[in-house]
């Protein structure tokens, strides 16, 4: 006897008010196991996006304009200091 002929046989020998709570044991666990599956969906589309996105970025041209203010020179000086090609 598999498990869910077990399962069946177990159910048809509980009186009807508790048919009802088990119904709604089995919809919770379906539910909760729907949901498990849309929540990994969700993660591996962000991760997808994510990737595509930063490769895209990556392959920006970027083309380095000169400070039009002192303002702007004093940061670009303090970004080179701490190492960062601009």
């Amino acid at each position: 006897m598999t498990i869910r002929e077990t399962t069946i046989a177990k159910l048809q020998q509980l009186p009807e008010s508790l048919v009802q709570e088990v119904n709604d044991f089995i919809d919770f666990v379906a539910h909760k196991h729907q949901s498990k599956i849309g929540n990994n969906q969700l993660q591996n589309n962000a991760a997808e996006a994510w990737t595509t996105w930063f490769g895209e970025v990556d392959l920006l041209d970027v083309t380095p304009t000169e400070p039009i203010s002192e303002y702007q020179q004093l940061l670009l000086n303090k970004y080179r200091q701490q190492g960062l090609e601009l």
